[in-house]
């Protein structure tokens, strides 16, 4: 089943990292240009265990840092 529209998402998106300036939006988000993939992935595992939080690879190769 989907989710109703009326109901809010139990997840909240802390940071996005991306080596794609094109990606970067603005929002309440925080996002993270990296100029590689060691940098990005650097970042991204520091910044998740520092708020105790989750990681989602994307298909497109950027990161998610998401709080359940």
């Amino acid at each position: 089943m989907g989710r109703e529209a009326s109901m809010q998402p139990n997840y909240q998106v802390l940071a996005y990292i991306t080596t794609n300036k094109e990606r970067i939006l603005t929002g309440g988000t925080l996002n993270l240009f990296a100029k590689n993939k060691e940098e990005q992935q650097e970042l991204t595992k520091d910044i998740s265990k520092a708020m105790k939080a989750d990681v989602v690879k994307l298909q497109c190769g950027d990161y998610l840092i998401i709080k359940i």
